[in-house]
Protein backbone atom coordinates (compact mmCIF):
# COMPACT_ATOMS: atom_id res chain seq x y z
CA UNK A 1 0.00 0.00 0.00
CA UNK A 2 1.09 3.34 -0.75
CA UNK A 3 2.31 5.31 2.12
CA UNK A 4 0.31 8.76 2.62
CA UNK A 5 1.69 11.49 4.24
CA UNK A 6 0.77 11.96 7.61
CA UNK A 7 -0.85 15.56 8.58
CA UNK A 8 -1.08 14.82 12.24
CA UNK A 9 0.93 17.89 13.71
CA UNK A 10 4.28 16.70 15.22
CA UNK A 11 3.51 18.08 18.56
CA UNK A 12 0.90 15.54 19.72
CA UNK A 13 3.69 12.78 20.24
CA UNK A 14 3.03 8.88 21.09
CA UNK A 15 2.73 7.25 24.14
CA UNK A 16 6.32 6.55 25.87
CA UNK A 17 5.52 2.57 24.73
CA UNK A 18 4.33 3.14 21.39
CA UNK A 19 7.48 1.83 19.66
CA UNK A 20 7.34 -0.92 21.57
CA UNK A 21 4.08 -1.83 21.18
CA UNK A 22 4.05 -1.30 17.55
CA UNK A 23 7.57 -4.00 17.72
CA UNK A 24 5.69 -6.35 19.67
CA UNK A 25 2.94 -6.21 16.89
CA UNK A 26 5.15 -6.37 13.80
CA UNK A 27 6.78 -9.58 15.70
CA UNK A 28 3.10 -10.85 16.12
CA UNK A 29 2.88 -10.83 20.07
CA UNK A 30 -0.96 -11.29 20.41
CA UNK A 31 -0.74 -9.02 23.73
CA UNK A 32 0.41 -6.29 21.96
CA UNK A 33 -2.34 -6.60 19.28
CA UNK A 34 -4.67 -6.52 21.91
CA UNK A 35 -3.12 -3.85 23.50
CA UNK A 36 -3.12 -2.34 20.09
CA UNK A 37 -6.91 -2.69 19.09
CA UNK A 38 -7.67 -1.36 22.69
CA UNK A 39 -5.82 1.81 22.35
CA UNK A 40 -7.74 2.48 18.90
CA UNK A 41 -11.17 1.55 20.48
CA UNK A 42 -10.33 3.98 23.23
CA UNK A 43 -12.07 7.08 23.85
CA UNK A 44 -9.91 8.90 25.27
CA UNK A 45 -8.71 12.15 23.62
CA UNK A 46 -4.50 10.94 24.20
CA UNK A 47 -5.09 7.31 23.27
CA UNK A 48 -7.11 8.70 20.05
CA UNK A 49 -3.95 10.51 18.83
CA UNK A 50 -1.49 8.24 19.91
CA UNK A 51 -3.89 5.42 17.58
CA UNK A 52 -3.32 7.81 14.87
CA UNK A 53 0.24 7.91 14.83
CA UNK A 54 0.34 4.20 15.50
CA UNK A 55 -1.76 3.25 12.38
CA UNK A 56 -0.54 5.88 10.37
CA UNK A 57 3.32 4.58 10.82
CA UNK A 58 1.80 0.73 10.09
CA UNK A 59 0.50 2.02 6.82
CA UNK A 60 3.43 0.60 4.72
CA UNK A 61 2.73 -3.01 6.39
CA UNK A 62 -0.78 -3.28 4.89
CA UNK A 63 -2.97 -4.43 2.70
CA UNK A 64 -2.26 -7.59 1.19
CA UNK A 65 -4.75 -9.33 3.68
CA UNK A 66 -8.09 -10.66 1.87
CA UNK A 67 -10.33 -9.30 3.72
CA UNK A 68 -13.97 -10.80 3.88
CA UNK A 69 -17.05 -9.44 5.17
CA UNK A 70 -19.92 -11.95 6.35
CA UNK A 71 -23.45 -11.40 6.97
CA UNK A 72 -26.81 -12.84 7.01
CA UNK A 73 -30.23 -12.77 9.43
CA UNK A 74 -29.47 -14.08 12.93
CA UNK A 75 -29.84 -17.73 13.30
CA UNK A 76 -28.33 -18.09 9.85
CA UNK A 77 -24.79 -20.12 11.32
CA UNK A 78 -22.61 -16.97 10.46
CA UNK A 79 -20.42 -17.35 13.72
CA UNK A 80 -20.13 -21.24 12.89
CA UNK A 81 -19.38 -21.01 9.83
CA UNK A 82 -16.48 -18.28 10.04
CA UNK A 83 -15.30 -20.79 12.79
CA UNK A 84 -15.14 -23.60 9.80
CA UNK A 85 -14.08 -21.54 7.41
CA UNK A 86 -11.52 -20.39 9.55
CA UNK A 87 -10.10 -23.70 10.71
CA UNK A 88 -9.92 -24.61 6.68
CA UNK A 89 -7.86 -21.75 6.13
CA UNK A 90 -5.34 -21.90 9.00
CA UNK A 91 -5.00 -25.71 8.09
CA UNK A 92 -3.77 -24.28 4.28
CA UNK A 93 -0.95 -21.95 6.50
CA UNK A 94 -3.28 -18.73 6.78
CA UNK A 95 -3.01 -16.57 9.89
CA UNK A 96 -6.89 -15.40 10.58
CA UNK A 97 -8.15 -12.16 12.41
CA UNK A 98 -11.76 -12.60 13.10
CA UNK A 99 -13.76 -9.01 14.00
CA UNK A 100 -16.73 -10.24 15.29
CA UNK A 101 -19.13 -7.29 15.85
CA UNK A 102 -21.49 -7.76 18.87
CA UNK A 103 -25.24 -6.16 19.04
CA UNK A 104 -25.10 -3.71 21.61
CA UNK A 105 -27.85 -2.52 23.57
CA UNK A 106 -29.55 0.92 21.90
CA UNK A 107 -29.78 1.32 25.81
CA UNK A 108 -27.22 0.72 27.92
CA UNK A 109 -24.94 0.14 25.11
CA UNK A 110 -24.18 -3.22 26.87
CA UNK A 111 -22.28 -6.19 24.43
CA UNK A 112 -22.85 -9.88 24.54
CA UNK A 113 -19.21 -10.52 23.36
CA UNK A 114 -19.86 -14.01 23.05
CA UNK A 115 -18.35 -15.20 19.70
CA UNK A 116 -15.10 -17.30 21.13
CA UNK A 117 -18.14 -19.75 22.53
CA UNK A 118 -19.61 -20.03 19.28
CA UNK A 119 -16.01 -20.57 17.50
CA UNK A 120 -14.57 -23.02 19.33
CA UNK A 121 -11.99 -24.17 16.77
CA UNK A 122 -10.39 -20.95 15.92
CA UNK A 123 -10.40 -20.03 20.08
CA UNK A 124 -8.28 -22.03 20.73
CA UNK A 125 -6.05 -21.83 17.14
CA UNK A 126 -2.61 -20.70 17.09
CA UNK A 127 -2.79 -19.03 14.09
CA UNK A 128 -6.43 -17.11 14.37
CA UNK A 129 -7.00 -13.80 16.39
CA UNK A 130 -10.79 -13.34 17.62
CA UNK A 131 -11.82 -9.77 18.65
CA UNK A 132 -15.36 -9.37 19.44
CA UNK A 133 -15.81 -5.64 19.75
CA UNK A 134 -19.34 -3.99 20.94
CA UNK A 135 -21.26 -1.82 17.92
CA UNK A 136 -22.38 0.98 20.57
CA UNK A 137 -24.65 2.47 18.58
CA UNK A 138 -22.47 2.93 15.79
CA UNK A 139 -23.93 3.47 12.09
CA UNK A 140 -24.64 -0.06 10.58
CA UNK A 141 -24.06 -1.75 13.39
CA UNK A 142 -20.53 -1.74 13.02
CA UNK A 143 -17.85 -1.12 15.45
CA UNK A 144 -16.29 2.48 14.69
CA UNK A 145 -13.12 1.59 14.36
CA UNK A 146 -13.08 -1.83 12.57
CA UNK A 147 -11.81 -0.27 9.69
CA UNK A 148 -8.44 0.46 12.14
CA UNK A 149 -8.74 -2.93 13.65
CA UNK A 150 -8.18 -4.66 10.19
CA UNK A 151 -5.02 -2.34 9.78
CA UNK A 152 -3.59 -3.66 12.66
CA UNK A 153 -4.14 -7.31 12.19
CA UNK A 154 -2.60 -7.36 8.93
CA UNK A 155 0.43 -5.38 10.04
CA UNK A 156 0.89 -8.02 12.92
CA UNK A 157 0.94 -10.73 9.78
CA UNK A 158 -2.63 -11.55 9.66
CA UNK A 159 -3.25 -12.40 6.16
CA UNK A 160 -6.76 -13.21 6.06
CA UNK A 161 -9.44 -10.92 8.42
CA UNK A 162 -13.22 -11.98 8.74
CA UNK A 163 -15.15 -9.19 9.45
CA UNK A 164 -18.63 -10.54 10.65
CA UNK A 165 -22.12 -7.99 10.94
CA UNK A 166 -24.81 -8.52 13.06
CA UNK A 167 -26.92 -8.74 10.24
CA UNK A 168 -29.12 -5.93 10.59
CA UNK A 169 -29.92 -2.37 9.05
CA UNK A 170 -27.49 -1.13 7.44
CA UNK A 171 -24.40 -3.14 8.65
CA UNK A 172 -24.27 -4.94 5.58
CA UNK A 173 -23.40 -1.46 3.15
CA UNK A 174 -21.00 -0.62 6.14
CA UNK A 175 -19.11 -3.89 5.66
CA UNK A 176 -19.26 -3.84 2.23
CA UNK A 177 -17.46 -0.64 2.08
CA UNK A 178 -14.26 -2.10 3.93
CA UNK A 179 -14.18 -5.40 2.67
CA UNK A 180 -13.18 -7.00 -0.66
CA UNK A 181 -15.49 -9.68 -0.84
CA UNK A 182 -19.25 -9.58 0.89
CA UNK A 183 -21.07 -12.89 1.33
CA UNK A 184 -23.96 -13.22 2.04
CA UNK A 185 -25.90 -16.27 3.77
CA UNK A 186 -28.91 -17.01 3.77
CA UNK A 187 -31.18 -20.38 5.21
CA UNK A 188 -33.12 -22.94 3.69
CA UNK A 189 -36.72 -24.00 3.63
CA UNK A 190 -37.77 -20.74 5.57
CA UNK A 191 -40.85 -20.22 4.16
CA UNK A 192 -40.64 -17.74 0.80
CA UNK A 193 -37.18 -18.42 -0.39
CA UNK A 194 -36.65 -15.05 -1.70
CA UNK A 195 -37.69 -13.15 1.69
CA UNK A 196 -34.14 -12.50 2.01
CA UNK A 197 -33.17 -11.48 -1.44
CA UNK A 198 -33.42 -7.67 -0.32
CA UNK A 199 -32.25 -5.54 -3.69
CA UNK A 200 -29.68 -3.28 -1.23
CA UNK A 201 -28.08 -6.90 -0.39
CA UNK A 202 -27.73 -8.84 -3.56
CA UNK A 203 -26.53 -5.19 -5.58
CA UNK A 204 -23.99 -5.62 -2.40
CA UNK A 205 -22.84 -9.11 -1.98
CA UNK A 206 -19.94 -10.87 -3.80
CA UNK A 207 -21.60 -14.40 -3.26
CA UNK A 208 -24.69 -16.01 -1.71
CA UNK A 209 -24.73 -19.38 0.54
CA UNK A 210 -27.11 -21.27 1.56
CA UNK A 211 -26.00 -22.79 4.68
CA UNK A 212 -27.15 -25.35 6.81
CA UNK A 213 -27.52 -27.72 3.39
CA UNK A 214 -27.53 -30.86 5.78
CA UNK A 215 -29.47 -33.50 6.67
CA UNK A 216 -33.44 -32.90 5.94
CA UNK A 217 -32.51 -29.45 4.97
CA UNK A 218 -30.59 -30.66 2.25
CA UNK A 219 -32.90 -30.93 -0.66
CA UNK A 220 -34.27 -27.59 0.43
CA UNK A 221 -31.31 -25.90 0.20
CA UNK A 222 -30.81 -26.74 -3.40
CA UNK A 223 -33.98 -25.63 -4.52
CA UNK A 224 -33.22 -22.35 -2.38
CA UNK A 225 -30.29 -22.19 -4.46
CA UNK A 226 -32.11 -22.42 -7.63
CA UNK A 227 -34.55 -19.86 -6.64
CA UNK A 228 -31.66 -17.52 -6.11
CA UNK A 229 -30.07 -18.07 -9.36
CA UNK A 230 -32.98 -17.40 -11.39
CA UNK A 231 -33.80 -13.83 -9.32
CA UNK A 232 -29.77 -13.15 -9.85
CA UNK A 233 -30.13 -13.71 -13.48
CA UNK A 234 -32.15 -11.03 -14.03
CA UNK A 235 -30.76 -8.88 -12.51
CA UNK A 236 -27.43 -6.48 -13.39
CA UNK A 237 -24.32 -7.52 -11.94
CA UNK A 238 -23.01 -5.01 -10.16
CA UNK A 239 -18.86 -5.73 -11.40
CA UNK A 240 -19.28 -6.43 -15.46
CA UNK A 241 -16.01 -8.72 -14.36
CA UNK A 242 -17.98 -10.80 -11.69
CA UNK A 243 -21.42 -12.73 -11.90
CA UNK A 244 -22.69 -13.61 -8.13
CA UNK A 245 -22.28 -17.42 -7.65
CA UNK A 246 -24.98 -18.96 -5.51
CA UNK A 247 -24.07 -22.18 -3.41
CA UNK A 248 -24.88 -24.25 -0.77
CA UNK A 249 -22.47 -25.07 2.57
CA UNK A 250 -22.96 -26.46 5.65
CA UNK A 251 -20.90 -25.39 8.69
CA UNK A 252 -22.18 -28.06 10.65
CA UNK A 253 -20.54 -30.88 8.56
CA UNK A 254 -17.82 -29.10 6.56
CA UNK A 255 -19.47 -29.41 3.01
CA UNK A 256 -19.33 -26.55 0.99
CA UNK A 257 -16.44 -24.77 2.62
CA UNK A 258 -13.44 -25.11 0.58
CA UNK A 259 -15.57 -24.19 -2.51
CA UNK A 260 -16.57 -20.93 -0.57
CA UNK A 261 -12.77 -19.93 -0.27
CA UNK A 262 -12.14 -20.84 -4.20
CA UNK A 263 -14.70 -18.52 -5.14
CA UNK A 264 -13.05 -15.98 -2.91
CA UNK A 265 -9.95 -16.25 -4.65
CA UNK A 266 -11.81 -16.71 -8.02
CA UNK A 267 -12.93 -13.19 -7.30
CA UNK A 268 -9.52 -11.72 -6.34
CA UNK A 269 -7.97 -13.11 -9.32
CA UNK A 270 -10.50 -11.39 -12.02
CA UNK A 271 -10.55 -8.14 -10.34
CA UNK A 272 -7.14 -7.84 -10.08
CA UNK A 273 -6.11 -8.99 -13.59
CA UNK A 274 -8.64 -5.68 -14.96
CA UNK A 275 -7.68 -3.19 -12.06
CA UNK A 276 -10.79 -3.64 -10.34
CA UNK A 277 -9.45 -4.66 -7.13
CA UNK A 278 -7.34 -1.70 -6.82
CA UNK A 279 -9.91 0.90 -7.64
CA UNK A 280 -12.69 -1.08 -5.44
CA UNK A 281 -9.70 -0.55 -2.74
CA UNK A 282 -8.97 3.28 -3.35
CA UNK A 283 -12.52 4.05 -3.12
CA UNK A 284 -12.92 2.67 0.38
CA UNK A 285 -10.17 4.18 1.57
CA UNK A 286 -12.02 7.69 0.42
CA UNK A 287 -15.00 6.63 1.98
CA UNK A 288 -13.34 5.69 5.48
CA UNK A 289 -11.83 9.31 5.42
CA UNK A 290 -15.22 10.53 5.29
CA UNK A 291 -16.51 8.25 7.70
CA UNK A 292 -13.98 9.32 10.14
CA UNK A 293 -14.68 13.29 8.94
CA UNK A 294 -18.55 12.63 10.36
CA UNK A 295 -17.32 11.01 13.33
CA UNK A 296 -15.35 13.63 14.35
CA UNK A 297 -17.90 16.37 13.60
CA UNK A 298 -20.53 14.50 15.61
CA UNK A 299 -17.57 14.49 18.69
CA UNK A 300 -17.60 18.61 18.55
CA UNK A 301 -21.20 19.00 18.23
CA UNK A 302 -21.81 16.64 21.67
CA UNK A 303 -18.74 18.79 22.84
CA UNK A 304 -19.57 22.21 21.76
CA UNK A 305 -20.96 23.64 25.08
CA UNK A 306 -22.85 26.36 23.92
CA UNK A 307 -24.38 23.78 21.76
CA UNK A 308 -24.89 21.53 24.61
CA UNK A 309 -26.93 24.41 26.98
CA UNK A 310 -29.21 24.84 23.63
CA UNK A 311 -30.10 21.64 22.74
CA UNK A 312 -32.46 20.46 25.07
CA UNK A 313 -34.33 23.45 24.74
CA UNK A 314 -34.16 22.91 20.81
CA UNK A 315 -35.27 18.95 21.32
CA UNK A 316 -38.35 19.77 23.12
CA UNK A 317 -39.43 22.60 20.64
CA UNK A 318 -39.31 19.83 17.98
CA UNK A 319 -41.02 17.21 20.14
CA UNK A 320 -43.70 19.78 20.49
CA UNK A 321 -44.07 20.71 17.26
CA UNK A 322 -43.56 24.44 17.97
CA UNK A 323 -40.30 24.24 16.15
CA UNK A 324 -39.62 22.65 12.89
CA UNK A 325 -36.52 20.62 12.35
CA UNK A 326 -35.37 22.80 9.85
CA UNK A 327 -35.35 25.49 12.02
CA UNK A 328 -33.70 23.69 14.44
CA UNK A 329 -30.77 22.64 12.30
CA UNK A 330 -30.33 26.39 11.20
CA UNK A 331 -30.06 27.32 15.11
CA UNK A 332 -27.37 24.12 15.74
CA UNK A 333 -25.59 25.70 12.41
CA UNK A 334 -25.47 28.94 13.95
CA UNK A 335 -24.41 28.29 16.98
CA UNK A 336 -21.91 26.45 15.64
CA UNK A 337 -20.45 29.25 13.38
CA UNK A 338 -20.51 27.13 10.54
Amino acid sequence: MTRVSSHIPDRVPPPADSASLIGGLRAGARAALARAITLVESRRPDHQRAARLMVQSLLPHTGAARRVGITGAPGVGKSTTIDRLGSHLTGLGHKVAVLAVDPSSARTGGSILADKTRMARLATDARAFIRPSPAAGTLGGVAAKTRETMLICEAAGYDVILVETVGAGQSETAVADMTDFFLALMLPGAGDELQGLKKGLVELADMIAINKADGDNLARAKAAAAEYRAALHILTPRLAEWKPPVVTCSALTGAGIAELWEHILDHHRRLSATGAFAARRREQQVKWMWALLEDRLRSRLAADPKLKAKLPELERAVAEGTLSPTLAVDDIVATLGL
